[in-house]
This record gives structure tokens, sequence and C-alpha cells, in this order.
């Protein structure tokens, strides 16, 4: 027989978080600064935790030059090629501690990955990502990757539950991407029906990483600035974004000119039209489970992130967090039916 679990699992929409009496006089007092040191690796990372996310209109080296400056990071998707690498090292060295290589799980992406860190060390993060975690061929890969980088840090996902989450973490993983399904051009939920809602996913796999001296990252469903707060309010530690950042100059994607508006293509990695760039297409015995959109152009990255960061200092200041570290012990969500007025969208 099916189980339901008939638990209420909320999203960001959801919920609000509560104000609380504060001693701050200023968003300029808030510390958005994280310092972590990592269960397996052992390294210690220092840094604002809003990460690009590794798509391939996201996650370029140009992006990672523009978020590095605010010391945010940046998991660099996988199709650049070692030269690539090697001249994003040499152009922006003060960059590589902010960056992760991403990778796959196949024999290709393996040698491919090992190149990279052979060709470019100071590069210390990897991203192995693949859209279902619960793979037990997946599992394997995050033993084999920790036992040949024993001193990098190793982020590894996507999962949405407890128990993967330490799955992943005893098998080397440093650190797990969670969400399935909440992205802005992500069809998964609608292709499979397989997913959990991002707060109530972020809420129990952060519980599930801590105990275990883990770490996760909300991956997905940050529509606004407030999702993003109440992410981290959650327990995430670090937030992956991918629409917040498309449509910008550093953004990956096509320039469309039309009708005397700017857009810039932006697409799921596993649309249409991502697999007809990177594979040849799309596979008979699978569905597209990603959308292709325009984006309206939206400049440089800068503006975008101040208003992200802007946005953080001002839900600390309002729960009376001091430090990025403390907002979780201060946030208290209160469920709503409606958290904007959409009189004028």
């Amino acid at each position: 027989m099916p189980n339901i679990i008939n638990d209420i699992k909320l999203d960001f929409k959801d919920v609000m978080l509560r104000p609380k009496r504060s001693t701050l006089k200023s968003r300029i007092d808030v510390d958005l600064h994280r310092e972590i040191t990592f269960r397996n690796s052992k390294r210690c990372y220092k840094g604002i935790p809003v990460i690009a996310s590794n798509m391939d209109t996201v996650g370029t080296f140009e992006m990672a030059k523009a978020l590095a400056k605010h010391g945010l990071f940046t998991t660099i998707h996988k199709y650049y090629t070692v030269e690539d690498w090697k001249l994003f090292a040499e152009s922006s060295p003060e960059s590589l501690d902010h960056v992760a290589a991403t990778s796959g799980t196949s024999q290709e992406d393996f040698e491919r990955l090992s190149t990279i860190l052979k060709e470019v060390p100071d590069v210390s993060f990897i991203c192995l990502d693949v859209a279902n975690g619960y793979s037990q061929h997946f599992v394997e890969h995050v033993r084999r990757v920790r036992a040949t980088f024993p001193t990098h840090t190793i982020i590894a996902g996507n999962v949405v539950t407890g128990e993967m989450v330490e799955e992943l973490i005893l098998s080397g993983a440093d650190i797990i991407k969670v969400g399935i399904g909440p992205g802005s051009v992500c069809t998964t939920r609608v292709k499979t029906g397989v997913g959990y809602p991002q707060l109530s996913a972020v809420l129990e796999c952060a519980d599930a990483a801590h105990g275990l001296q883990g770490h996760i990252i909300s991956d997905g469903g940050c529509a606004c600035p407030g999702d993003v707060a109440k992410a981290f309010g959650a327990g995430a530690d670090f937030v992956m974004i991918g629409g917040l950042f498309a449509g910008h100059d550093q953004s990956g994607g096509e320039l469309i000119q039309r009708d005397g508006c700017s857009y810039k293509l932006f697409y799921g990695m596993a649309s249409q039209t991502a697999m007809e760039k990177h594979a040849g297409g799309k596979a008979e015995y699978r569905a597209a489970e990603g959308r292709t959109v325009e984006v309206p152009y939206r400049g440089d990255v800068e503006t975008t992130v101040l208003d992200i960061l802007g946005g953080l200092r001002s839900t600390c200041t309002y729960t009376g967090a001091a430090k990025l570290k403390e907002l979780p012990r201060r946030a208290t969500f209160i469920r709503c039916t409606q958290q904007a007025n959409p009189v004028y969208g």
C-alpha cells in the first residue's frame, strides 16, 4: 500500500519571518560573512554563503569574477574546457577561493574533473551534481571522488530528505545540495510528480546534516531576496541562486533583441535546449524536465547582488541577528495565506 505523510510541508511562499526586538542600530552593523570548517575535507571557508548555480547560463567565469568581489561563491558549470579553466585561473587568481568545479558521474566527467584539479590546483571545491541524488551509483561515485581527492571540499546533490543527507555525508560529502523541483525553470514536479516543498526540505535536511557536522545548500525556489533570507532562517548554510542571477551581463545565454527590448535566454539543465546544446538532443527514453524562457535583460549583476545582500541585512535587523550565523536561532516562522500585496503585480 502506498504511504501518505499527513504532516504539512511548507514552501517559502507559505511563511513569513516574525520580527523581534533588536539591539542593532543599523543594517550596516550586520555581518553576513561565515567561517565554516568542513567535516570531511577539514578545510575552512570564509565568505558570504550565497552561491550562483552551476547552470550554464548562471555559473560562468564572468559571474564568478563579479560575485567574488563581494565574497560570494559560484559553482562553475561543467561545460568549460580545461584550457578555459587555465585562462580563468591566470586572469582571476583571487576568485579561485570562491568557485567549485562541477562534475557529473560518468567516467568522462571524472577524468575531466581530475584534469582540471591537476592543472588548476588552487581549486579546492568540487560540485558533484545530478538530478537524482538517491541512486546507489551516485553514492558510490561520491565515495570514489572522496578517496581520490581526500582534502577537497565536496558538494553533492540533489536530495530532499534527512536520511539521504546523512548517507552522502557519511560517504564523504561535506555540503549537500537540497532541492528537487523548486527552480523557476525546472519542470521535474510537473513531469514526474516528484518533489518536496523547499522550506520543509531545508528544515529537515539541515537538522540531519548538522547532527553529523555536515552542511547544506538550499538549491532553488528563491523568487526574491526574502526567500533567500527564509532559506537561511530555516537552517541552510548556503543558498544557491539560479533565476535571480539570470539575464545579466555576466550570465550566459543568448542576447535577444525584439520590439525595442532586450532579453537573455535562460533554461533548465534538463531542458530540450540544454540537451540539444550539450548532448546533441534528447534521448527517446527520457522527458525534458526543464523549460526555456526569455528573461528581460538586467545589466550588471552588481545591482542584483547589492539588492540580495541588502535584503539579508534588513532581515537580520528585523529579527535581531547581528550575524547571519545567528539568523536560524532568531527565526520564528509564521504561516500565512499571502505574503505580499498583489495590486500592482
